[in-house]
């Protein structure tokens, strides 16, 4: 059976060229059409769509208050279009927070130049998160709360040599509700001194990292890299927002950077990260024949080499298989993996590649990892 979209655009011109990529797919059946975010609400609940596409501006409502809206009323996988700059990183990731499950750069000389290229990225997005775990969920933000006294933690050195302040605990990042049984954890994991925790994620990554990170206190005893699949222009917005949501200390990795305790290092978008046995990240130019920059498996692989028996790897939701070659690097060498459960998951891809190739120390959920990785480091 055909995946139904419905395409969300103000533009009349996107309209129809992603209505006409997508109809080209005999896997893909656009449905319907909305120009604003009031007539995408209405219209998904009239047609009952697979996948929505959103762009963020329109007139009358926005793609973000929209999504929010589809998400209580009848919990849909939204694609979200964006903008290549730092503003459309900020609204993305807002985007992602109310319940987006993915998104593309919204590029019109793409689509003129390459329509091959384009027409093949876009069905795969809309094929794989229409398998996603949105749609069984009730998405719903949690209540209010008021904000919590802010935690003591001893001052830490940055990377620029500036003294960190202590955070304030942060509010929770809503996820769905799941309606049905989780996947049974594993125990408890057991206290060891790691020298770095490398966590690797794709589609679902933002909200499920800013789930992790948030849990952990300023005094996190290990460094701390993060791989997550996003374009060059957004790893620097998802730092600085991961930066003021949470305790511990994050920023885009730069190269030359040394890895220290309560600090997070992003891997750029566009780019590999790499680790040297003395701490210090190297970032080197994207490699075209690698399909992921960044790649988890090109930094597991380094950690691997480097720390040998002292890595603990996290693989969170995403597509695809990238991380299980690293982790299997990081497995022969004696280290650590976790991998997040299938019912926590948007897309059960990446998590799934390391369970299938029997490399998983342990499986959890998502809201349990956070605590999971104090219980094993602190």
């Amino acid at each position: 059976m055909a995946v139904k979209v419905l395409v969300v655009d103000d533009s009349g011109f996107f309209r129809r060229r992603v209505s006409e990529i997508l109809s080209a797919d005999s896997n893909i059946q656009v449905v319907g059409t909305a120009t604003n975010g009031k007539e995408a609400i209405d219209q998904a609940l009239a047609l009952k769509p697979d996948v929505i596409t959103m762009d963020y501006e329109m007139p009358m409502m926005d793609g973000i208050t929209a999504v929010r809206h589809i998400m209580q009323r009848c919990p849909t996988p939204v694609l979200m279009f964006s903008s290549l700059t730092h503003e459309g990183a900020r609204v993305t990731l807002d985007a992602l927070d109310a319940g987006a499950v993915d998104f593309l750069p919204k590029n019109f000389e793409d689509i003129s130049r390459n329509p091959e290229k384009v027409k093949q990225l876009l069905c795969e997005k809309i094929l794989s998160i229409s398998r996603s775990n949105r749609r069984v969920s009730a998405y719903s933000a949690p209540a209010p709360v008021a904000a919590p006294a802010p935690t003591p933690a001893p001052s830490s050195v940055s990377s620029y040599g500036s003294s960190a302040p202590a955070r304030s605990a942060p509010a929770p990042v809503p996820i769905p509700a799941r309606t049905h049984a989780a996947t049974p954890s594993s125990p408890a994991p057991k206290r060891k001194a790691y020298k770095l925790v490398a966590i690797g994620t794709s589609t679902g990554g933002p909200v499920a990292l800013q789930r992790v990170l948030t849990q952990l206190p300023a005094n996190f005893p290990a460094p701390i890299v993060l791989i997550q699949h996003m374009p060059a222009a957004f790893t620097k917005a998802f730092a600085e927002r991961l930066d003021k949501l949470c305790r511990i200390s994050v920023k885009e990795a730069e190269d030359g950077d040394i890895l220290r305790p309560g600090l997070a290092l992003l891997a750029p978008g566009g780019k590999q990260m790499m680790i040297d046995g003395r701490g210090a990240v190297k970032i080197l130019p994207g490699d075209e024949r690698l399909n992921y920059k960044p790649c988890v498996d090109i930094t597991f692989g380094s950690a691997a080499k480097s720390y040998g028996d002292k890595v603990l790897a996290v693989v969170l939701t995403g597509m695809g298989a990238d991380g299980r070659e690293g982790a299997r690097l990081l497995k022969q060498g004696g280290s650590a993996i976790w991998a997040q459960d299938e019912a926590s998951c948007v897309i059960y891809g990446m998590p799934m590649a390391i369970v299938k190739a029997e490399l998983a120390d342990a499986v959890y959920s998502l809201d349990d990892i956070g605590r999971h990785l104090v219980e094993a480091c602190l």
